[in-house]
């Protein structure tokens, strides 16, 4: 079949022809768009505007969950460390009550000691009412002065100037001759006696305690001891 031709007119689109072509596609749609926009306007302008709003939800969520997971770690670290410090608390307490306890112990019984030594300090002995308990009674009573003197020295001349005898008296040596005769256990004259007594003990010449330890406090200033003297002094 052949094609026939307007005269003057070519079958093919010269290129404006392709450009106002696209031109009215461009304008049809932009004038189809307008149609359909006005009555929705304020909606698509939501739709769009809230696009980013969502968004910044999104981040916002993130970021809270993040500082929430800080904040909670951060918790349990203090958490801990106020456990461990409570614990440390608890152990010096401990560890104080009982330096404390020890201390009040040890201070008990060093109260106890001083006092059971003070006792044993004030408390006097108690002594037999015979030759034995009248000179262990005596040295008791030496130590305290410091007065030499042992049980052996005492008792050898003991019997050997009275016989054991507290009552004893001289009447016939020149002690006795010349008014001042020797009496009680150790054959003392009352001049001996009042010099060399010895405070706490009976002012007597013939209480056998006062006796024993006025002789040996004699017989210490003049021969050293009384377990120095072998015959009269």
């Amino acid at each position: 079949m052949t094609e026939t031709t307007t005269p003057g007119h070519s079958r093919r689109l010269t290129k404006a022809h392709k450009l106002s072509v696209a031109g009215v596609a461009t304008l049809g749609a932009a004038a189809l768009a307008f149609s359909l926009v006005p009555a929705n306007a304020a909606e698509t302008q939501t739709v769009v505007a809230a696009a980013p709003v969502a968004w910044s939800k999104v981040v916002d969520g993130a970021q809270t969950q993040a500082v929430q997971q800080h904040l909670t770690v951060q918790q349990v670290v203090a958490d801990q460390q106020a456990k461990v410090a409570k614990a440390a608390q608890a152990a010096q307490a401990a560890k104080d009550t009982a330096a404390k306890a020890k201390a009040e112990a040890d201070a008990k019984k060093d109260r106890e000691q001083k006092a059971a030594a003070s006792r044993s300090a004030n408390r006097a002995p108690v002594f037999a009412n015979n030759l034995d308990g009248w000179i262990k009674e005596a040295l008791f009573i030496m130590k305290r002065e410091g007065i030499p003197g042992t049980y052996a020295g005492i008792h050898k001349n003991i019997m050997r100037e009275s016989s054991g005898n507290p009552m004893a008296i001289n009447n016939w040596d020149i002690n006795a001759q010349n008014g001042i005769p020797s009496k009680g256990l150790l054959q003392v004259i009352a001049p001996t006696f009042k010099a060399y007594h010895v405070k706490g003990t009976k002012f007597d010449l013939y209480d056998p305690v006062a006796n024993i330890v006025a002789a040996c406090n004699y017989a210490a200033d003049r021969y050293g001891s009384m377990d120095n003297v072998n015959s009269a002094y």
